[in-house]
């Protein structure tokens, strides 16, 4: 039987880490047995030397050192990335904040005080007319005080959550109602259409009997300053508001019952009226539009008291003038087309003016119905060139933002300051 001698240490193993008897007995294993015994240590793992065991864990070391290092530096630039996001939320919050204090603080500023007046008042507690007639409020000797009166005209007045009462609290002299005659012609019914009519809402329970009212209160109230029958302002007793009725369907049968429900305020000398040589400027103006019979209007040459909206296009037409007519009126698009890119063409600039001059000569109110309302822009825009050029009169739809709001200061830091237009 032959033996075989067992394989030399490694080099670089100690021979203090072999306990002896583990050395005897791998001797007397080895005469024993022909079966080649390997000590433990070199039958850990695969075949492989002991420089190369030493590179792989080098190699290893070396990647979960540059693992840490790329963990490091995610981290790092994590850290980054959030203090930076925490600066922008920061400063954009601060500035959010600034912006909105400002713009809040401006607001405050520009926005006018709301009124105190009898007339607010009113406005404040007013109801719809009933079987009973108008609404009956309560009379304050500070009607109409500090309201200044301004040529501005309540395009379908009637509209209106309260109508009249907050176009005069707003100082608006124009006043619209669009009339219908009933079809037993007992009635004048105020509304756009036919369809929305209601029995109640007639001219005289939302027009002529709160006039009526206010005129004779206020002539007998400590708020008369004059002995004659004066306006409704204090700002201005002399100035005239102007009811603009619009004849919706036949004008010759309406004719004759707005006749006879206006006797009585031209009875009180409460209307202007024409006497066959002067036309005398009373408290109330009434003027007539739509289906108004411009040959009725001069039937009466001696007592004349609803007078004409003259066609503004045709205004050099002679028989237009002031002993007939106080208004000169015309859709904005028909006088000057449409308005593109929410610009005004220079043409269109120069027939307004045009326009305006024309019926000034004559001694008529220029006025453009339908103007634009949107964008706020554009309108401002309109309401500048309109106002610059001495319109007669503005027609608006939205009282707040062209009686009460510099239009300078409407569109501020992006945002629309004049409310709802």
């Amino acid at each position: 039987m032959s033996t075989s001698t067992p394989p030399p240490f490694p080099r670089h193993f100690h021979d203090s880490e072999l306990d002896n008897s583990d050395v005897e007995s791998q001797a007397s294993s080895v005469e024993a047995s022909p079966v080649i015994t390997r000590p433990k240590w070199y039958n850990r793992g695969p075949s492989r030397s002991w420089g190369a065991i030493a590179k792989i864990r080098e190699l290893r070391s070396r990647s979960i050192s540059a693992t840490s290092v790329d963990v490091v530096k995610r981290r790092r630039w994590c850290r980054y990335w959030l203090i930076v996001v925490a600066v922008f939320i920061f400063f954009g919050v601060m500035t959010a904040i600034v912006y909105f204090s400002l713009v809040g603080a401006l607001i405050h500023r520009l926005n006018p005080p709301e009124g105190t007046s009898g007339l607010h008042h009113i406005v404040s507690t007013w109801k719809e007319p009933d079987e009973n007639g108008a609404f009956d409020f309560k009379w304050r000797d500070d009607f109409s005080r500090d309201i200044v009166p301004k040529n501005c005209h309540s395009h379908n007045d009637y509209w209106r959550s309260v109508p009249l009462y907050e176009a005069l609290a707003a100082g608006c002299v124009g006043i619209e109602a669009d009339i219908w005659l009933t079809d037993d012609r007992n009635e004048l019914l105020v509304s756009h259409s036919w369809s929305s009519a209601k029995e109640d809402r007639t001219l005289r329970s939302l027009y002529l009997d709160p006039l009526s009212r206010i005129f004779s209160t206020r002539n007998v109230s400590t708020a008369s300053t004059e002995e004659k029958e004066v306006g409704l302002f204090d700002a201005d007793p002399n100035v005239s508001v102007i009811l603009l009725i619009d004849f919706k369907n036949d004008g010759h049968a309406i004719w004759p019952k707005l006749l006879e429900q206006l006797a009585p305020l031209r009875e009180r000398e409460w209307l202007t009226y024409f006497d066959g040589e002067n036309v005398i400027q009373g408290p109330l103006t009434i003027v007539g539009t739509g289906n108004t019979p411009f040959d009725l209007v001069q039937q009466n040459s001696t007592n004349r008291f609803i007078f004409f909206d003259a066609p503004l296009p045709d205004i050099s037409n002679p028989i237009y003038n002031t002993t007939n007519s106080y208004y000169a009126s015309v859709q904005m698009n028909k006088a000057i087309g449409h308005i593109m890119f929410n610009k005004l063409k220079e043409s269109q600039v120069e027939t307004i003016k045009s326009q305006i001059k024309a019926a000034e000569e004559k001694g008529l109110k220029s006025r453009y119905w339908d103007t634009p309302g949107w964008p706020i822009s554009l309108r401002d825009r309109v309401w500048f060139l309109l106002s610059e050029n001495g319109v007669g009169m503005l027609n608006v739809d939205d009282l707040v933002s062209a009686t009460r709001w510099n239009w300078n200061w409407c569109v501020v830091a992006g945002l629309n300051l004049c409310g709802n237009s």
